[in-house]
């Protein structure tokens, strides 16, 4: 539907929010004259969220910033089993204690985007382990699982792929369909909620919940999925070379996190200024119609205001200066990142390969070797041409020693007692 009345999603439709949404006038309708419970679901697969997350967590920011409440469901049952959709295998189970301390990791994130409080508008953060993990199994197979059809679920595309694969595809996983529709009908229940939203994998699964409350006697319930993000270059959102890129500052530092949205493609900065920022749509048409060198300008906005709005601006301000000492005036600036290594262990001489590899630079002995012969590899702001380098006490500068692999990557090397 073109043109939506309510400021909610005409918001999220002009900034590229929508992918697909089900009953387009009466959820516009709904959001134009009520406040509206929307939640999006997490599951604790690991202690942080990374920034394939960020696109749902703005949409929660959106919801709340346009007069409503979102809901964040923390997945603390459903977590027990893992979510099956498109995944090639079965996620390996993880124990009670392990999601308990994913759970506390991944409350970071949502701080800095949300308010949460009492509220008619406030945030709230709730766990479907506070439902799922005393249900009565025979009595949920009765009133509950008798509302789903096994020839329908065997149809999604989630399930599909698995079994056109001749993948194995568990009773236990096959059962997460049907808890996660069971959540949006106790959270319709327990807190108003009418809108569930999430990526476009989750379209089956939120479908799923929208019938299952239409047989349950519950208010209509609405479906919103947002695009499944890739960069203009078709890598995954939320991955680097160097692995996730994490949402929390004890799992990847801010400057490597503000590196990551400096460095984004050319032709992704304005998608991404409308998605993971707060910026005026005006200005953000001003910024991606830049060219040239001026491209430049507009990431480092980006990246300003993509970590402002996470670590802070003051971080994020430091980051900026931090990369601008590095490039532009080559100076060893202190706030990048560090490693530690055992000074006992740096004094009898470290490897080339082993350092670049242990300091997150590359993945391998051999992805180091091919950066060395294609002169990508500097110690201290020097090329290195010899794979077979040794690093010790002698290549010490101001205590450090600085790492780099081309222009934009730099970690700094700190012996200690």
């Amino acid at each position: 539907m073109a043109g939506f009345k309510s400021e909610f999603l005409h918001t999220l439709s002009e900034r590229g929010f929508i992918h697909q949404t089900s009953g387009d006038e009466a959820l516009d309708a709904l959001f134009a004259t009520e406040t509206v419970s929307a939640y999006i679901g997490f599951d604790p697969t690991a202690r942080s969220l990374h920034v394939g997350s960020l696109i749902q967590i703005m949409m929660l920011h959106w919801l709340q910033k346009t007069g409503h409440r979102p809901v964040a469901l923390m997945g603390g049952g459903t977590g027990m089993i893992g979510d099956p959709s498109f995944k090639d295998e079965a996620r390996q189970l993880l124990t009670p204690e392990g999601i308990e301390g994913n759970l506390a990791g991944i409350r970071q994130a949502f701080a800095p985007y949300l308010a949460f409080g009492d509220g008619p508008t406030d945030a709230i953060m709730v766990n479907n382990a506070d439902w799922l993990m005393g249900l009565n199994y025979v009595e949920f197979l009765r009133d509950v699982g008798r509302h789903f059809s096994v020839n329908r679920m065997l149809a999604f595309d989630s399930v599909k792929l698995r079994l056109d694969r001749e993948q194995s595809l568990s009773f236990l996983e096959f059962n997460y369909m049907i808890l996660q529709a069971y959540d949006f009908v106790e959270l319709s229940q327990r807190y108003g909620v009418r809108l569930q939203m999430g990526g476009s994998d989750q379209w089956g699964n939120i479908v799923n919940g929208l019938d299952l409350g239409h047989r349950m006697g519950t208010p209509q319930l609405f479906a919103l999925t947002s695009p499944l993000l890739t960069t203009s270059s078709g890598a995954k959102m939320g991955k680097s070379a160097s692995g996730a890129v994490w949402l929390n500052a004890d799992m990847l530092s801010p400057y490597a996190f503000w590196q990551y949205w400096r460095n984004t493609e050319d032709a992704d900065v304005g998608r991404f200024l409308k998605l993971y920022t707060t910026l005026p749509m005006d200005e953000i048409s001003r910024l991606e119609a830049l060219g040239g060198a001026e491209i430049n300008e507009a990431k480092k906005i980006l990246a300003n205001a993509v970590t402002g709005l996470l670590h802070g601006e003051a971080v994020a301000t430091e980051a900026s200066e931090t990369a601008r000492k590095t490039f532009e005036e080559g100076a060893l600036a202190e706030n990048l990142p560090t490693i530690e290594v055992p000074a006992e262990e740096f004094d009898a001489g470290i490897g080339l390969l082993t350092l670049y590899v242990r300091a997150g630079l590359a993945t391998s002995n051999s992805e180091v070797r091919r950066h060395v012969q294609g002169g990508a590899v500097r110690i201290n702001d020097q090329p290195v041409s010899d794979e077979k380098r040794i690093l010790g006490p002698a290549d010490l500068a101001s205590g450090v020693v600085k790492l780099s692999l081309g222009r934009k990557k730099h970690v700094l090397l700190r012996p200690v007692a």
